[in-house]
């Protein structure tokens, strides 16, 4: 290693910035080019980890939020992933996330996020699964949907503000959806390797919802499908003449797919079940400092009750011990102490903390004990929509 740089940190001079985007290149099998693009965007950060004189493994870090019982949770996403082929198998991967953990807790970040490319490596820091993103793919004869009570046109760059304040209402009222921020936005409307067009509806009180879609021609043949980066609705109106508009695109195309949830409203809106829905991903979650994220978390409005939690946590040693989450009409408080009754692993928090699992399926798969007085408060206080994310970063 260099004697004048650390072992974790941003890489360092052109050496470096190639290593990285080499070492990325590999192991998501993207061209070098679109790599650099990526590493350069706006809200990204990128950290290596080095050994000897070079780099052995790369992350970044996406700062964002999530929603969790209509509070915004500073959470840190992490991406990009990558240790270099020869040294893979050698705990290169383990020690940068715990770089990138320490990183993420120091800059004030409750919650990490991410998408997995092995469970293993990442269960071995404290992340678990907490949510999913769902692809539902509608075929165009389905939709029968017609509404024109408000109007359409292209979305326009003075428009995004309003499209954000729209994303930002509809999101504070799922469970786990992202608080975007640059990096996410520009996944959203500027897709690697897609051209997407972005339409809105709007009314008398302004924007009500948006779409951004690209166009994906199938092979041999002169048709095509649509595939949408964001879909959003605010109200019935502007959800049935959004899928109305999709509707009007039978002629060249066969299907529209779009990533939300496993309980999507828009569906429900079809006459029928002419549509698939699969998981796509089960993203994690690692809780970073647990009595500040579960006071910053929501809780169901009116709700009321006191969870005595015992944590374990063998590598953030403030997380280890006796809590006593209180909530009162929905809004909570959490002290040290305690008598433990609820004893998990930090691992263990992240679905329960999302509403991923309920504690009695956690219960079931031996991740918690706790007495049955116990269980009831814990379903009662993490309940809500099934967490989801349409967002990958």
């Amino acid at each position: 290693m260099s004697a004048t740089l650390p072992l974790f940190g941003p890489p360092q001079g052109e050496r470096e910035l190639a290593q990285t985007v080499d070492i990325i290149a590999q192991a998501f099998a993207m061209p070098p080019e679109e790599v650099r693009q990526r590493i350069v965007l706006e809200g990204s950060e990128t950290r290596v980890l080095r050994a000897g004189d070079g780099v052995t493994a790369t992350a970044a870090l996406i700062p964002m939020g999530q929603w969790f019982g209509g509070r915004r949770v500073p959470t840190a996403g992490i991406s990009a992933v990558g240790v270099a082929p020869i040294h893979r198998g050698q705990g290169a991967g383990t020690r940068l996330m715990e770089e990138m953990l320490r990183l993420a807790r120091a800059r004030g970040f409750l919650l990490a996020t991410l998408y997995p490319s092995s469970q293993r490596l990442y269960r071995r820091v404290g992340f678990e699964q907490a949510g999913a993103r769902v692809e539902h793919r509608v075929r165009m004869s389905g939709i029968e949907v017609q509404e024109r009570s408000l109007a359409l046109r292209p979305v326009e760059a003075s428009d995004l503000p309003a499209i954000h304040d729209v994303y930002g209402r509809h999101a504070r009222l799922q469970q786990g959806w992202l608080d975007r921020g640059p990096y996410v936005w520009t996944r959203v409307t500027h897709p690697r390797t897609e051209l997407a067009y972005g339409y809105l509806v709007e009314g008398s009180a302004g924007v009500e919802g948006y779409l951004y879609l690209t166009r994906r021609a199938l092979p041999a043949s002169y048709r095509q499908e649509l595939n949408l980066t964001d879909l959003i609705a605010l109200t019935p109106a502007a959800a049935r003449r959004l899928l109305g508009f999709l509707g009007e695109h039978r002629a060249l195309t066969t299907e529209v797919l779009w990533r939300s949830g496993p309980a999507d409203p828009l569906l429900f809106l079809l006459n029928e079940q002419t549509y698939e829905s699969r998981f796509l991903d089960r993203w994690m979650l690692r809780v970073l400092d647990v009595p500040a994220a579960l006071q910053a978390r929501g809780y169901p409005e009116g709700s009321s009750g006191a969870l005595h939690l015992e944590v374990e946590d063998e590598f953030f040693p403030e997380n280890r011990g006796r809590f006593v989450l209180e909530v009162s009409e929905g809004e909570a408080e959490v002290r040290e102490g305690g008598d433990g009754d609820l004893k998990l692993h930090a691992r263990a928090l992240a679905p329960l903390y999302s509403g991923f699992l309920a504690p009695s399926a956690l219960q079931l798969a031996g991740a918690l004990t706790a007495g049955e007085e116990t269980l009831r408060t814990a379903t009662a206080l993490f309940s809500g929509p099934p967490p989801a994310m349409p967002d990958i970063f």
